[in-house]
């Protein structure tokens, strides 16, 4: 159930963040980040077709909300299946019947993959617009399309072609980014809004004479002009946490500050999102692996060091709630005792 400002905080005891998918092989990869379900013979298709697939859907939903990223080895998963999954996920874990599957603004309609799959290539697309040579790593941290007025709850991947080695994505905990921060400073941070931005993808749809699709997901989700306003600091409405929400790829500026003020706090937050590794996973690509993460209270990024060779995979984005702050909620850190 999606707790609305000012609601109880749900609240989940560590011991049943896994709930029934402690049934199959799992390691915790990092701390504070990352789930990966590592034996090929966890399969998401046989979750889906379970007779208690709500059930193990909506673990699942929330596991992925607790770490910020599950893993799952060599999967077999269709690109019909990665659809319905992407969907019953958000859906099961109380998202508005009005959020559907995001439409990616310039992801073109195919025969056989459809609107809702964004295709992630190093050839070009998405996954190249607003791209930049020689830029440092570090500036291709992100959540999924921030710039929309209702964002992002789950996202899913999977890659189908990879490059001989590199290629790997990062992700980190929008939580621990949070509960880093000291007590005046979390505070100060909590009163504060952010302009978000998807100007590259306007940019690239004029040089290719691309339409912008409308509407993403949303009835809110409509227009071209790709920008939206969420709160600095914002609550996962499935754990009850508070984390960071701006990002460098789409955020723009602190509205309640100056100029100057916004872009030197906003190069700060950056920096503490990608300089903090202690707060990061890094993933390496096997064959038909599939990640899920949550957009609301995780960052990621591909790592473009395989110079000109082929890496592609597939992509579901869920439409989940719009973002709020609910000023009763706490820290990872203070829900969970640690």
């Amino acid at each position: 159930m999606v707790a609305a400002p000012g609601s109880p905080t749900p609240q989940v005891s560590p011991s049943a963040i896994i709930g029934s998918l402690a049934q199959f092989p799992h390691i915790e990869c990092e701390p504070h980040i990352g789930t990966h379900f590592n034996d090929a013979s966890t399969q998401l298709s046989d979750i889906l077709k379970a007779p208690n697939s709500d059930e193990l859907i909506k673990d699942l939903a929330t596991l992925v909300s607790h770490r910020c990223v599950v893993f799952f080895s060599a999967q077999n998963l269709t690109v019909e299946e990665q659809l319905a999954l992407g969907s019953r996920l958000g859906e099961l874990s109380g998202k508005p019947k009005t959020s559907t599957l995001h439409r990616h603004p310039i992801s073109e309609e195919t025969p056989e993959l459809g609107a809702e799959i964004s295709v992630i290539s190093s050839m070009g697309g998405i996954a190249k617009a607003g791209f930049k040579d020689k830029r440092r790593a570090s500036d291709g941290w992100h959540a999924d399309i921030t710039f929309e007025t209702i964002p992002s709850d789950y996202a899913l991947l999977k890659m189908h072609t990879l490059p001989p080695t590199g290629g790997d994505t990062l992700w980190a905990s929008a939580y621990e980014a949070y509960d880093k921060f000291s007590p005046a400073f979390q505070k100060f941070l909590e009163g504060l809004t952010a302009l978000h931005s998807g100007e590259t993808f306007i940019e690239y749809a004029n040089k290719f004479d691309l339409k912008i699709n409308d509407p993403r997901g949303s009835p809110e989700n409509s227009g071209t002009h790709l920008t939206a306003i969420h709160p600095v600091i914002r609550t996962n409405p499935v754990t009850g946490f508070k984390g960071l929400f701006v990002n460098k790829g789409f955020t723009r500026r602190i509205l309640e500050l100056g100029p100057d003020e916004s872009d030197n706090l906003l190069e700060y937050l950056f920096r503490h999102i990608a300089e903090n590794h202690d707060m990061h996973v890094r993933y390496k690509w096997k064959l038909n692996d599939l990640a899920i993460w949550d957009n609301r209270s995780a960052f990621h990024t591909a790592t473009h060091d395989y110079g000109s060779a082929h890496r592609q995979g597939n992509r579901v984005v869920s439409i989940g709630e719009k973002p709020f702050l609910d000023p009763e909620s706490k820290s990872r850190s203070q829900a969970l005792g640690f």
